[in-house]
């Protein structure tokens, strides 16, 4: 009888494109939706390429910083947009889009936890392969 991996319950926050930990090819799936998360001139990096948790810490690493960006972005357009001559409508649209942005961060951000821990072993209920 074949050995199959336990299966686990998902957080709503494990991203689609991953496969279930323990399951044929899940580390593959995480790390390419990991390398996914990078600009791509990362793709060219060794130790990005070859230790999936090197890769990880610094996918953790991009998203903070892009999110810190996307916050500056936003707590400053009311401010600095006019100044640049642009139309109070598109300041609007402007603001709507870094605050989406800024969730759509934070998902991935705790999908990146997620996955980590998963890759570490450090998640109860996760093993590692």
């Amino acid at each position: 009888m074949p050995h199959t991996a336990p299966t686990i319950a998902l957080s709503p926050d494990w991203p689609c494109q991953v496969k279930e930990p323990g399951t044929r090819d899940w580390e593959r799936t995480a790390t390419r939706w990991l390398r996914d998360l990078l600009p791509a001139r990362y793709a060219g990096y060794s130790p990005l390429t070859r230790h999936h948790v090197i890769l990880a810490r610094h996918a953790q690493l991009q998203l903070q910083h892009e999110m810190r960006a996307v916050r500056v972005a936003l707590q400053t357009s009311r401010a600095e947009l006019p100044t640049l001559g642009v139309a109070e409508a598109v300041i609007e649209n402007t603001i709507r889009m870094y605050a989406t942005e800024l969730d759509q961060l934070n998902r991935l951000a705790r999908g990146v936890r997620l996955v980590t821990d998963a890759l570490t072993g450090d998640h109860p209920g996760h093993r590692r392969l």
